[in-house]
């Protein structure tokens, strides 16, 4: 094996190795990386002047457009959060299912999908659920196992429904994959794999998850109704009428944040960017209009004036449109001052910042780690490799998925996108007949399993931390095994239905 070659090798090896050992995630990609380089360049395997094109990458990466919306997206999540929007839904839907077997494990579902649509990020969703659900099911005696994996499982459908930060970040990485593979093959003027393609394709999936982790919690009812007991009626509790109209208000907001945010990027409205913004000023709104007293009136005043500039930009003056949006945007500065008087605004802001930083360090650290992996030759001898594996096209897919499986157990999905799709999506999407977003959506569900199997997947420590303390490590590990085996059945069903991942973004855009 040539030196480059090996170097290469041992770079993935060692970096594989530090980060098992606890190193951090963002210095341990760009410290290898630059000891490999020097080394290469000792041992006269590869020309330093490469790293001449790093700031310049750096730059794209902070200049992208389409990466902007992961702060945004990430700060309407963490409102959602502190304003305790979730805490209204999880209490009503539990009075809704929870007198059936199962039932107060299927609201936690139900409710996982609005707070995974609306927040899209796995950490906030499982600290929300997990704090709110985890006691009631222990008190109304559900096994501790299957309360920790539904727990588990729910909170990490954020990483497969829009608008998931994962799908942003992977969008973004795909694409750039698929130009290189269009460019490789001589097509100067490549198709693009847009962020909005893999919303539309990660939707029809993620339903379909979430339809069969339903069937799960169905089937234990019949089959172990001990372990998912239903909920002693409370006769203090609203019925009928009251408790729809109960339902139907906790669910209006969150669920017309969605319809707005989705919406507008799947019609084609807005791109991801223009309606991440718009979702974080609506979860602004939404937490002012839960402060109680002066507070709700300059959100309900915002809420009417973006309809009525919807609805009267074109038949109205200028000048009162004008007028309009000068009304409109005092009362959302209003509005956002209340929000930070109540104490919602500081801390969102805070792990905002901390979790953008976070993810833009382990960018640039994985940026340093393609361009020094690309010197070194690892990018020809993935190419050989996935091109001489038997089965052609579909080998070279199935030992990739393997491979990112595996990796999940050392890596979480942030490092997998970073690190090995910048590798192995353009030799893949070179070969005839994958499909870009079929192949994107197949990663997704994939990645999702790394945040729920052990031993570094981030939703079993964020479970861990919040957990009573009744709920030990080890239900928590063997809770999450049959929802692993339910993912892992979609993806097997999404191998051989790709028309899942496919007819929506075909319907609403055409061919990508």
């Amino acid at each position: 094996m040539p030196l480059p070659e090996l170097l290469a090798i041992l770079m993935v090896v060692a970096v594989c190795g530090l980060l098992f050992a606890g190193y951090p995630v963002a210095l341990t990609l760009g410290g290898v990386s630059l000891a490999f380089a020097a080394l290469g360049h000792i041992a006269g395997a590869m020309d330093l002047g490469l790293l001449y094109a790093l700031p310049q990458r750096i730059f794209g990466v902070m200049t992208n457009t389409v990466l902007l919306a992961i702060p945004l997206f990430i700060f309407m999540g963490v409102m959602l959060e502190r304003s305790r929007i979730a805490e209204d839904l999880l209490e009503t839907m539990g009075r809704l299912f929870g007198s059936l077997p199962g039932g107060l494990g299927i609201s936690v579902v139900l409710v996982g999908v609005l707070l995974a649509a609306a927040k899209g990020v796995v950490g906030a969703t499982v600290v929300t659920i997990a704090l709110i659900t985890l006691p009631t099911m222990l008190r109304h005696g559900y096994d501790k196992r299957l309360a920790a994996g539904t727990v588990a499982a729910t909170a990490t459908l954020a990483q497969i429904l829009p608008p998931a930060t994962v799908l942003v970040l992977l969008g973004d990485q795909l694409n750039n994959s698929f130009q290189a593979a269009q460019l490789a093959k001589g097509i100067f003027a490549p198709e693009s794999v847009s962020v909005s393609d893999l919303f539309a394709g990660a939707l029809v999936p993620g339903l379909t998850l979430v339809g069969l982790y339903l069937l799960f919690l169905v089937a234990v009812a019949i089959l172990r109704p001990a372990a998912v007991p239903p909920i002693p009626p409370d006769p203090a509790a609203p019925r009928g009428l009251a408790l729809a109209a109960q339902v139907a208000k906790a669910m209006l907001a969150p669920a017309l944040l969605i319809c707005v945010v989705l919406g507008s990027i799947l019609i084609g409205l807005a791109t991801p960017t223009e309606a991440a913004a718009v979702g974080a000023v609506g979860a602004i709104l939404l937490a002012a209009l839960r402060i109680e007293g002066a507070a709700r009136w300059p959100a309900l005043l915002c809420v009417a004036g973006f309809l009525a500039l919807i609805a009267l930009r074109v038949t109205m003056p200028q000048w009162f449109l004008v007028v309009l949006m000068l009304a409109v945007a005092g009362a959302l500065s209003f509005a956002v001052h209340q929000v930070w008087r109540a104490g919602y605004l500081t801390p969102t802001v805070s792990k905002t910042t901390q979790m953008t930083s976070m993810i833009f360090a382990i960018l640039i650290g994985a940026t340093l780690f393609s361009l020094v992996f690309r010197g070194l030759g690892g990018d020809d001898m993935v190419h050989r490799a996935l091109a001489n594996l038997p089965g052609g096209a579909a080998g070279a897919i199935l030992a990739v998925m393997l491979a990112m499986f595996l990796l999940g157990f050392v890596m979480d999905a942030f490092e997998i996108i970073f690190v090995v799709i910048p590798i192995v999506a353009p030799p893949l999407l070179a070969m005839p007949g994958v499909d870009p977003i079929w192949l994107g959506i197949m990663m997704a569900v994939n990645l999702q399993t790394s945040y729920m199997h052990p031993p570094l997947g981030p939703t079993l420590f964020f479970l861990r931390g919040v957990a009573p303390p009744e709920i030990t490590t080890r239900h928590i590990y063997v809770g999450i095994i049959p929802f692993v085996l339910v993912q892992l059945f979609a993806l097997v069903v999404l191998w051989f239905v790709p028309g899942l991942a496919t007819w929506l973004p075909r319907m609403l855009y055409g061919g990508a």
